[in-house]
């Protein structure tokens, strides 16, 4: 029924000024639209809508990740620009943060002003 159709995303901000500067200015995300309610971005053809709340529930889980072809790259350009890569006890992490799955891929993880948790994935192969 929905073979056809676009995935929206959507995640939570508590102040939409921080997210956008956040999403455009760190991410580089390219801003489709604006209102009191949502800042909605491109993300790569995706719409991604960061939507106004007034109190983000936090999920104990990625709600939103991108597939990168170079994680150490990606993970470079985003710790230039102040984002700050969360690190796990009990998993064997590099010095940049990225864990190699059992697999081979390779995932680094990080969160936006409002805490939501943010992922990075180079699939083997990809």
């Amino acid at each position: 029924m929905l073979e056809s159709s676009n995935v929206v995303a959507f995640v939570a901000s508590t102040d939409l000024r921080r997210a956008r500067v956040f999403y455009e200015q760190t991410l580089g995300l390219a801003v489709a639209g604006q209102s009191d309610f949502a800042c909605v971005f491109d993300a790569n053809g995706t719409m991604l809508r960061v939507t106004a709340v007034p109190e983000v529930a936090r999920a104990g889980y990625t709600v939103l990740g991108w597939s990168v072809t170079d994680i150490a790259a990606t993970v470079g350009a985003l710790t230039s620009k102040g984002v700050v890569f969360t690190r796990y006890d009990g998993m064997d992490q590099d010095e940049m943060g990225v864990w190699t799955t059992p697999g081979g891929d390779k995932v680094a993880w990080f969160t936006d002003p409002d805490g939501n948790l943010l992922s990075l994935t180079q699939f083997v192969g990809m």
